[in-house]
């Protein structure tokens, strides 16, 4: 899939157009005579710039997700005296919470996902997620960070299924993504705690020889 290159106002409304259907009416509903006749073009221009259907719903939600999902996502480090987990927690309710109120984009987005030509579009939110969440890492140690990502990674994508098949309500994924997080960064920071224990005696026996 690609994303259209084109920047004018028809494109913006063409996508746009694809959004409210998404929104109001859900993925399905998304057909491209409807979408020409609501945004006010024709079949031939749609196909010239979206060759197929999957490619024209791919950029509305790309689009979508760079405006509203992944705004204000910014690299900082975390404030001094910050946790890990407040500091975490914050990215991810930045990037969580549109969900919450669009929760029909979060099913568009899971079926894109689950197309062949799905990885690009969780690749794209990679590329802006993922250096926020490893400027906020900053000094954790490196296997952690590995294990932090295993484990988020499968637990915020089964979430995600779940709520696609209906097992759960939106408003669930981030409590549990929370709690999650909660829990792994303790154990870590805990750890680090009793490692720092550990060693200060031996330092300081060294110190006052």
């Amino acid at each position: 899939m690609t994303r259209s290159t084109h920047g004018d106002d028809g494109d913006e409304r063409l996508l746009a157009t694809v959004v409210d259907i998404l929104e109001s009416d859900g993925y399905d509903a998304v057909q491209l005579r409807a979408v020409a006749r609501r945004a006010r073009t024709s079949l031939a221009t749609i196909y010239k710039r979206y060759p197929t259907r999957d490619e024209l719903i791919f950029a509305a939600l790309e689009a979508w997700m760079v405006e509203n999902r992944y705004a204000g996502v910014v690299p900082h480090a975390r404030a001094p005296g910050e946790s890990l987990y407040a500091a975490l927690m914050q990215l991810f309710r930045r990037i969580f919470e549109p969900w919450e109120r669009h929760p029909r984009m979060l099913t568009a987005f899971y079926r894109v996902r689950s197309s062949p030509g799905g990885k690009r579009l969780l690749d794209r939110g990679l590329g802006i997620v993922g250096p926020a969440g490893l400027e906020l890492l900053s000094g954790v140690d490196d296997e952690f960070i590995r294990d932090f990502d295993a484990i988020v990674s499968s637990v915020v994508y089964g979430l995600l299924g779940r709520f696609a098949t209906g097992e759960i309500a939106i408003t669930d994924i981030l409590p549990t993504l929370d709690r999650t997080v909660y829990w792994l960064t303790r154990g870590y920071e805990a750890d680090e705690k009793a490692t720092a224990v550990a060693v200060a005696p031996s330092v300081k026996r060294r110190g006052g020889r």
